[in-house]
């Protein structure tokens, strides 16, 4: 989850136009890391799932620390990519900022609720768990980070943020719905290997 994120930063400091749509070059990772924490929260619950945010966040931090100092050592004289590198690296800070501000109030919110409609449902309804914890923290997700990061990646007028918001959140629910069929075979593999694994009774 970590990795899936720090990528997902670097390449969200690229706007991208796909068509009509706007988006940034981290947008095929972002959905990855909430498949795997709708696992993680399915299988180890909450406080699991609270523990491996938090360590993602602190990880995504720690590389932007990695790449400021990387920016700021001195370069060789043969090196001739210092620009580059400041172009691509120097604002990861702000991405990060986005992304930390994003990812933590929407996987707490997407390990909540998938947690709580199981232990009111119990082992029944797995996909409705998916899908509908996937949509409330995809778009808690998806409003704050391009909240912060529409300006770094040089989207300023409101239409043209209306369509990263729009098109980031039913992208990301919608590559999280077609891989329910997957993640529900992952989560059932570990379920049944997984010795510390215990189903809650429902209403519990």
């Amino acid at each position: 989850m970590g990795a899936i994120v720090i990528l997902s930063n670097i390449g969200a400091s690229k706007g991208v136009t796909i068509g009509p749509f706007i988006t940034d070059g981290g947008f095929f990772l972002f959905p990855l890391a909430y498949i795997l924490g709708d696992v993680i929260s399915e299988v180890y619950g909450l406080k699991a799932a609270r523990w491996s945010i938090l360590v993602t966040f602190v990880l995504a931090f720690f590389a932007v620390f990695a790449f400021w100092i990387m920016i700021q050592l001195p370069s060789a004289e043969f090196y001739d990519g210092q620009e580059a590198l400041e172009r691509t690296l120097g604002p990861i800070w702000q991405i990060v900022l986005a992304s930390g501000l994003g990812f933590l109030v929407g996987q707490l919110a997407n390990s909540w609720v998938l947690v709580r409609m199981k232990q009111r449902f119990g082992e029944r309804g797995l996909v409705g768990r998916l899908i509908g914890s996937s949509g409330v923290g995809e778009f808690l997700d998806t409003l704050i980070f391009c909240a912060v990061a529409a300006p770094v990646i040089g989207i300023t007028d409101m239409p043209n943020f209306i369509n990263y918001v729009v098109v980031g959140f039913v992208y990301k629910t919608a590559v999280e719905i077609i891989f329910v069929p997957v993640t529900s075979l992952v989560i059932r593999w570990f379920k049944k290997r997984e010795p510390s694994y215990a189903a809650p009774a429902p209403g519990v």
